[in-house]
């Protein structure tokens, strides 16, 4: 998974997997590193569902919850570049959407 990620990232395309309890989402993977301890990919959510809030806009994952990764032919435009985009504090930043 971790490549598949690092591919994603770097070429800007959409990702699609299933998360926790088998929800399906699409989302811009952005950021992808270590955050105390687990690692996790910081995503903005463009489809799918969600079972905690609304199933669009920034959500951070345990990437050990994420299930059956694809990613997909489809682009983004990168960087959301607005004060929502909330980069965290990482321990170790494996990659992030330029």
């Amino acid at each position: 998974m971790n490549q598949d990620l690092l591919r994603a990232i770097r070429g800007k395309y959409l990702i699609d997997f299933v998360y926790k309890t088998g929800r399906s989402r699409i989302a811009e993977p952005h950021d992808y590193g270590i955050r105390k301890g687990i690692e996790c990919l910081l995503v903005f959510q463009i489809g799918g569902e969600s079972s905690s809030r609304s199933p669009h806009g920034w959500k951070q994952l345990a990437v050990s919850d994420i299930h059956q990764l694809r990613v997909l032919d489809r682009r983004f435009r990168g960087t959301r570049a607005d004060a929502s985009q909330n980069h965290r504090d990482w321990d170790v930043l494996f990659a992030r959407v330029e």
